[in-house]
């Protein structure tokens, strides 16, 4: 790997804090918290996609 995509890392990054999230929301029993951790993940999930197919069709990947 020659070049560190630094916006992925930052993705990934707030993917894995929103999976703790909803462990946490779990441990909290907090239903609510559960589904806006859940909510939050696939945001962070789908504009990281949607980053990588802008970046695929640039052709910077």
């Amino acid at each position: 790997m020659k070049n560190v995509k630094w916006i992925f890392v930052f993705y990934s990054i707030a993917a894995l804090l929103a999976m703790a999230g909803i462990g946490l929301a779990v441990g909290l029993r907090s239903v609510l918290g559960i589904f806006a951790a859940i909510l939050v993940l696939c945001l962070i999930m789908g504009m990281g996609f949607k980053k990588k197919k802008e970046m695929r069709e640039a052709g910077l990947l």
